[in-house]
C-alpha cells in the first residue's frame, strides 16, 4: 500500500506558484494576443512577483533566522526551496527582459510607440527635456549623501533608486549617495513630442535623472551609478490577543514600512563595487542581489497599456450585460428581490454585470421601506464602491446595518480602515471578526418583512465586493431566498458579530469547523457509490490545491477508480497520472483575458450532482485560519450551468495548460491534440453564450459536446 505522505507525491507550493506566473509571461511571449494585452501581461508579471516577495519568500526568511526549517509536503526545507525560487527567478526574469525588450519595445515602435533612452534622442528633443528636467523633474529630487554624521537613508519598499557613487575632485574623497526616483509624483515614462503627429516618444524617469546628475551634485565628479529596487516583508503579523483589532492592523501597517529587505533588483550592468557597497549598507546578502538586464519595475508599464487610443492593439472589450432573470418589465430597472421570490438565480461576472444585480440588489433592499436589516462582509472593496455607502444609508433609512469588515484584507488594509471608520461614524454596527481568523467569506444577508414573518434575502459569491475586480475576475454569485440557507447565513452573521461557539450549519458548510471535513465527506461519498456500472465523477475549479488531507482524499478517489477532473488556475501541489495514485487525475490551469477567480466544487454519483460554490480554495489557510463560506446550489437548471461553465474549462484548448506527473505545464492547442478538436476558449464561449442567452433557463442555451440534457459531467 503506498504512503500517500510520501513527499514525491507532492509539489512544491512556492515552484508551483512560480510556474502560474510563467504561464502569466507565456502569454506576454504570446505572438496571437494583442499588443498592448502583451504589454500588460509583462507589468502582471512583474506585480505577482512583487507580491511573491513580500509575502511567500519573506516567510521562509523568517523561518530560516527563526532556525525553524520544517520540510514542507514535498520534503524540502525553506533554505533549499530559496535556492531554487532565486534560480528559477533570475531564468525567468531574462525571458521577461527578452520579452519586452527584443520583442515589444520594437514592436511599439512599430506603432509610434517608441520607448526610448535618452541617447537616442536628437539635439531638439534633449533640449526638450532639458526644459522639462529643469522645471518639472529637478525639484521633486532629494539627493542623500552617506558620512559621517549622515546615516544610510530609509528606502521604502518598491521604490525605485539611483545608487550613485560621488567624488569630490578637491579631497579625492567617494561617498555613496541614493537618489530616490519620485513615481509616487511624477509617471514613471516622461512623454516628448514626436517627430511624426501621432506618435509619442517616452522616456524611464530614472533614464532622465541618470543623465542629469551632475545637476543634483555640482561640483562633484559620477564615479559610478546604478539604478536599483528594493522589496520589502510586507505581511501582517497581529497578535491573537490584540485587544483593539483596528488599532493593532494600524499599528502593524506602521511598521511594515520597515519590514526586513527580501529582495534587491539592480542593473545587470552595476559595477562589482557599486554592487557591494548597496548591499552592505542594506545588510543582505548576495544571494538576495537579483540583475535585471533592461527595464527595473516593468510593473510601471501599466502607463502605457493605459495610453489614449490605439484600439486596434487591445482586445475587444467584455461587455457585462443583465441578467434576464432580472429584467423583469422592459425599461424598467432591474427587479433583483422580485426575481429571487420566483427562484434561485445564479451570476457569472464579468459576463453578466455585477452593477446590475449585486450593487441592485443592496440598492434595493436599501430602498425599500420592508426591509429591516442589511448584514455584508467586507473584504476587498474599491475606493468608489456604492456597496458600502448603501449601508450609510441604510442606517440613515432606519435599518439595521452592520458591516463585517476584514481589516487583515493582504494590502488593502488602509481601504479597509478608512472604510470602517466611515461606516462607524455613520451609526454602522462595525464588527471586524478576530486577529486569528480573517473574515474571507463573501455574502449578504438581507431581511425583510413580508407578512407575518421575515424572509432571508441571501448573496453568496466567491468573489470580492469589488466593481473594478468584478470586470476583470471571473466569480458566480447566488441569490437565494432558501429558508435553511438564509438561517445559516443569519446564524453565521451572529457568531461572527456576537459571543458564542460556532452552530451546526443546515446546509452551507464553514471553515474554519467543517469545510474541509465537508468536502472530503463528499469525495468519500463519491467513491462509496462508484460502481462500473455507474461511475462517479468529481469536478473542482479553484485558485489554489495545497491542503495535504484534501489531496490524499483526491489521490484515493483517483486509486478507487473515480474520475478527478481538477481546474486550478494557480499552485497545484497534487501530481497527477502517477500510476496507482493518480492516473485517474487530470490537472488543467486557464489563464487568460480574465482572471479566473470561481471556485466549484461539482459531485456526480448516481446520476445525480452536488455543487458548492464557494470562497474558499483547498489550502491550509483557507480552511484552517479564514472564515469562509460554501453554499450548495440545488437548481437543476443553476447546476446544469456550472456544469456547462465547468465541461467548457476542461474543454479549452487556447488558453490553457495541462500538469503531468513531473510537475510540469504543457500548453494546450487543438494542433497539439491528435484528435483535430476545433479551436475552444472558455472566456470567450460563455461571453458568447450569456450575452446572446434569451432566457435564464440552460436548456436553451448552445449544447456542449458531451454533455447530456440533465447537465451531466460526461466528459466532452
Amino acid at each position: 500500500m503506498t504512503d500517500l505522505h510520501d513527499p514525491s507525491l507532492y509539489l512544491n507550493r512556492e515552484l508551483s506558484w512560480l510556474d502560474f506566473n510563467e504561464r502569466v509571461l507565456q502569454l506576454a511571449e504570446d505572438e496571437r494576443i494583442p499588443l498592448l494585452e502583451r504589454v500588460k501581461f509583462c507589468a502582471i508579471y512583474t506585480t505577482n512577483l512583487d507580491e511573491f516577495y513580500m509575502v511567500r519568500v519573506a516567510g521562509l526568511r523568517d523561518q530560516i533566522d527563526a532556525g525553524v526549517e520544517n520540510p514542507g509536503h514535498d520534503g524540502r526545507i525553506p533554505s533549499e526551496t530559496i535556492a531554487l525560487i532565486r534560480e528559477r527567478v533570475l531564468e525567468l526574469g531574462r525571458r521577461l527582459t527578452d520579452c519586452f525588450e527584443g520583442r515589444l519595445r520594437p514592436a511599439l515602435a512599430e506603432h509610434d510607440i517608441r520607448v526610448v533612452a535618452v541617447n537616442e534622442l536628437d539635439d531638439d528633443q534633449r533640449a526638450e527635456l532639458a526644459r522639462h528636467f529643469q522645471k518639472v523633474i529637478f525639484p521633486a529630487l532629494t539627493p542623500l549623501a552617506v558620512a559621517p554624521g549622515r546615516p544610510f537613508p530609509y528606502i521604502s519598499n518598491l521604490s525605485l533608486s539611483l545608487a550613485v557613487l560621488v567624488r569630490d575632485p578637491v579631497t579625492d574623497q567617494t561617498v555613496f549617495a541614493r537618489v530616490k526616483v519620485p513615481t509616487e509624483i511624477l509617471p514613471r515614462f516622461i512623454a516628448l513630442k514626436a517627430p511624426t503627429p501621432g506618435a509619442i516618444t517616452l522616456l524611464a524617469l530614472e533614464d532622465v535623472i541618470a543623465n542629469h546628475l551632475d545637476a543634483l551634485f555640482p561640483g562633484m565628479e559620477i564615479a559610478d551609478y546604478n539604478v536599483f529596487r528594493v522589496t520589502r516583508d510586507a505581511d501582517l503579523e497581529v497578535s491573537d490577543d490584540a485587544a483593539d483589532l483596528l488599532q493593532a492592523v494600524e499599528d502593524e501597517l506602521r511598521r511594515r514600512r520597515f519590514g526586513e529587505v527580501v529582495r534587491v533588483e539592480v542593473g545587470a550592468d552595476c559595477s562589482e563595487r557599486l554592487r557591494d557597497e548597496l548591499a552592505g549598507l542594506l545588510g543582505v546578502q548576495d544571494d538576495e542581489v537579483y540583475p535585471v538586464d533592461g527595464l527595473l519595475d516593468m510593473g510601471a508599464l501599466w502607463q502605457i497599456v493605459k495610453l489614449p487610443g490605439y484600439g486596434e492593439l487591445r482586445e475587444e472589450p467584455l461587455v457585462g450585460h443583465t441578467h434576464p432573470r432580472l429584467l423583469r418589465h422592459e425599461g424598467e430597472r432591474p427587479d433583483v428581490l422580485g426575481a429571487m421570490r420566483e427562484g434561485d438565480v445564479l451570476v457569472h461576472h464579468p459576463y453578466d454585470s455585477f452593477s446590475t444585480s449585486v450593487e441592485r440588489f443592496v440598492e434595493q433592499a436599501v430602498a425599500d421601506p420592508n426591509v429591516l436589516a442589511i448584514k455584508q462582509t467586507v473584504y476587498r472593496t474599491s475606493d468608489d464602491s456604492p456597496l458600502v455607502p448603501a449601508l450609510i444609508d441604510a442606517t440613515e433609512r432606519g435599518k439595521q446595518a452592520v458591516a463585517l469588515v476584514e481589516l487583515q484584507a493582504r494590502f488593502d488594509e488602509r481601504m479597509n480602515i478608512h472604510w470602517a471608520k466611515a461606516l462607524e461614524e455613520a451609526g454602522v454596527h462595525v464588527v471586524y471578526g478576530q486577529p486569528s481568523l480573517k473574515t474571507h467569506a463573501k455574502c449578504v444577508l438581507v431581511v425583510r418583512r413580508e407578512g407575518d414573518g421575515v424572509r432571508n434575502y441571501v448573496h453568496i459569491g466567491t468573489g470580492n465586493y469589488h466593481s473594478a475586480t468584478a470586470r476583470l475576475y471571473t466569480d458566480f454569485g447566488l441569490f437565494t431566498t432558501d429558508e435553511q440557507i438564509g438561517a445559516d447565513v443569519a446564524d453565521m452573521f451572529n457568531y461572527l458579530t456576537g459571543y458564542g461557539r460556532p452552530l451546526h450549519y443546515r446546509k452551507v458548510l464553514t471553515a474554519p469547523n467543517q469545510l474541509r471535513d465537508g468536502i472530503i465527506g463528499q469525495i468519500e461519498q463519491t467513491v462509496a457509490a462508484h460502481s462500473p456500472e455507474s461511475p462517479g465523477r468529481i469536478a473542482m475549479k479553484m485558485n489554489a490545491l495545497v491542503d495535504g488531507p484534501c489531496i490524499r482524499a483526491l489521490y484515493e478517489a483517483s486509486q478507487a477508480g473515480v474520475r478527478v477532473d481538477l481546474n486550478v488556475r494557480g499552485i497545484c501541489c497534487l501530481r497527477p497520472g502517477l500510476e496507482g495514485i493518480s492516473e485517474n487525475i487530470r490537472v488543467v490551469s486557464i489563464v487568460g483575458r480574465l482572471l479566473e477567480h470561481s471556485r466549484v466544487f461539482a459531485f456526480e454519483r448516481d446520476g445525480e450532482h452536488t455543487i458548492y460554490i464557494s470562497s474558499a480554495d483547498l489550502m491550509p489557510r483557507n480552511l484552517d485560519h479564514r472564515v469562509e463560506l460554501a453554499a450548495p446550489v440545488e437548481s437543476a437548471e443553476l447546476r446544469a450551468e456550472l456544469l456547462d461553465a465547468l465541461e467548457r474549462a476542461f474543454a479549452d484548448n487556447q488558453s490553457s495548460w495541462e500538469l503531468d506527473g513531473e510537475g510540469i505545464w504543457h500548453r494546450r492547442s487543438p494542433d497539439s491534440d491528435p484528435t483535430h478538436p476545433p479551436p475552444r476558449n472558455l472566456q470567450l464561449e460563455l461571453a458568447d453564450r450569456l450575452a446572446n442567452r434569451q432566457t435564464a433557463s440552460t436548456q436553451d442555451a448552445p449544447a456542449m459536446s458531451g454533455q447530456t440534457a440533465s447537465g451531466s459531467l460526461t466528459p466532452p
